[in-house]
């Protein structure tokens, strides 16, 4: 079993800059690829950027590239994202997200959530 609570959002100008952190249990964390999706108002819930389990290989959805960056310290049980040029765009709840299967992750069903934080991003 894995439980992750996120922390980190806020309200920012457009063009600010934001870290999210995701502070996750169990002594297998290493063992995980990591995820974070996002959801806005009306719109499905997107799968944003994801991070194998050495930290090795990163996914970015197009519309974050060159702006978010992904990372983890498994000696800490930590998940990041810091979000820069943080556009009105980028308005939602952001959720952790965790899975043994990377391929899951992509498919939107992980099998471990965190239970969110709200990034508002004002123009």
């Amino acid at each position: 079993q894995v439980q992750l609570v996120e922390s980190g959002g806020g309200f920012v100008q457009a063009g600010g800059s934001l870290r999210l952190s995701c502070a996750a249990s169990g002594r297998t964390f290493s063992s995980y690829a990591m995820g974070w999706f996002r959801q806005a108002p009306g719109k499905e819930r997107e799968y944003v950027a994801g991070i194998m389990w050495s930290a090795g290989s990163t996914y970015y959805v197009d519309s974050v590239k060159g702006r978010f960056t992904i990372s983890r310290d498994n000696a800490k049980n930590t998940l990041y994202l810091q979000m820069n040029s943080l556009k009105p765009e980028d308005t939602a709840i952001y959720y952790c997200a965790a899975d043994f299967d990377p391929n899951d992750l992509l498919m939107g069903r992980p099998d471990y959530w965190g239970q969110g934080t709200q990034v508002t991003v004002s123009s």
